[in-house]
């Protein structure tokens, strides 16, 4: 775990100590700021300059470290994957109280999301919700094909850039319920990119994801269409704000480019080239929300 190829675990575990280590781990930091990006994405267009400090670092405490982190832990702790899992290469094995822990992290995250504003606590105890029928049996709603997808289309898509926005105590605008929407449809697109380099994993388990169930070309082919119409959501988010929504296209451009050869080659593809175009598909996520939080700024 701590070997040469991993220099900055090693220097972590100096801090924590190699008991700890496996659990800091298994929150996967490394997501944190693409969370944090999507997040703050819905706080930034509420707001503006004008947020606030203080409620700002606890809602983010709340939702990306400890809510996050902790549906991130409590996976790993039901999955017992042995390979590479999203954002953690080479994962440790999970230890032994990773599902009590986690299950700590989330509970805290429920009870301190009513120290803000209501429609955020709301929200987040929904994914708090969500976290745990993903994972844990006998729902382990990840297992069932369709019910995956939908998880995390509302729970990463739908509810975090509206969990920033709910942050503000501002109610919510058309142009925000959209893109919202919109992302909800853009998840659809970025989740099989997830699973596809994992289906020998979770075949393993007997696991029957939405890849697994209806194919990978298949899968990059509904990837593709949520993309467009995610877009289709933004353009008239965009257009509610009386702004040129052509802007926009650069963003669609990115996923394409992205998917296009995805779907030309996925047959020859390795689950390392595979993960890496998973990766290329956060990259087409950063250029979109980028898009958005210039189009729609308050």
């Amino acid at each position: 775990m701590t070997g040469s190829r991993f220099p900055l675990r090693r220097f972590f575990e100096t801090i924590v100590g190699p008991r700890a280590m496996p659990y800091l781990l298994h929150l996967r930091p490394l997501e944190w700021p693409i969370m944090s990006a999507h997040f703050l994405l819905g706080t930034l267009l509420a707001a503006g300059w004008t947020l606030q400090a203080r409620p700002t670092l606890l809602g983010w405490f709340v939702f990306v470290a400890l809510m996050n982190g902790g549906t991130l832990a409590i996976n790993s702790a039901f999955d017992q994957d042995e390979g590479d899992i999203g954002y953690l290469k080479a994962p440790p094995k999970p230890p032994e109280h990773l599902a009590a822990f986690s299950s700590c992290l989330l509970g805290v995250s429920a009870l301190l999301g009513f120290l803000l504003p209501l429609p955020f606590a709301l929200i987040n105890l929904g994914c708090v919700a969500m976290s745990v029928l993903y994972s844990v049996p006998p729902p382990r709603l990840k297992a069932r094909a369709g019910w995956d997808l939908l998880i995390n289309c509302v729970g990463f898509g739908l509810l975090t850039p509206l969990a920033g926005w709910a942050l503000t105590g501002r109610p919510f605008t058309r142009p925000i319920l959209l893109a919202s929407v919109g992302f909800a449809f853009l998840f659809a697109t970025l989740y099989p990119m997830t699973q596809i380099y994992q289906v020998a994993e979770d075949s393993r388990r007997g696991d029957r994801t939405l890849v697994i169930q209806v194919g990978v070309g298949r899968s990059l082919g509904l990837a593709l269409l949520s993309a467009v119409a995610a877009h289709g959501f933004f353009w008239v988010g965009i257009l509610a704000l009386g702004r040129d929504p052509r802007f926009l296209i650069p963003s669609l451009l990115a996923w394409t480019a992205v998917l296009l050869p995805w779907l030309r080659g996925w047959h020859t593809w390795t689950d390392q080239q595979h993960e890496a175009g998973m990766y290329w598909g956060l990259a087409a996520w950063a250029v979109t929300d980028l898009t958005l939080l210039a189009l729609l700024w308050p």
